[in-house]
């Protein structure tokens, strides 16, 4: 299943005039990439999954709709899928990209 376009228009909003991002098609779904290191995507599933630092994902792992990446059986270190009970909301959705976006720029 592809990405959801609308999904995508929502969160190349929130990048606008954000150095150095690009989009990159990736596992059937659309990645966005901080100076060429992914920082969030959007899956074909229609999840957000973001990367974020230890403490956030602490945080955010508490929350309904919120769960650690699954990859081939595998848990993603520091990578998080959120579904839309959560990004549905316009100022939690920001916040989540704002996060992604800034903890990959530490990196």
């Amino acid at each position: 299943m592809a990405y959801e376009e609308e999904y995508a228009e929502r969160v190349r909003a929130l990048l606008d005039g954000e150095p150095g991002i690009t989009e990159k098609r990736m596992f059937g779904g659309l990645a966005f990439l901080v100076d060429g290191h992914m920082a969030l995507a959007i899956s074909g599933r229609g999840l957000l999954m973001i990367r974020a630092d230890e403490s956030t994902q602490e945080r955010l792992l508490d929350r309904p709709g919120v769960e650690q990446t699954i990859m081939r059986q595998r848990p993603m270190r520091n990578w998080l899928d959120i579904d839309e009970t959560v990004t549905g909301d316009e100022a939690e959705l920001a916040s989540l990209v704002r996060g992604a976006v800034a903890h990959v720029r530490t990196l």
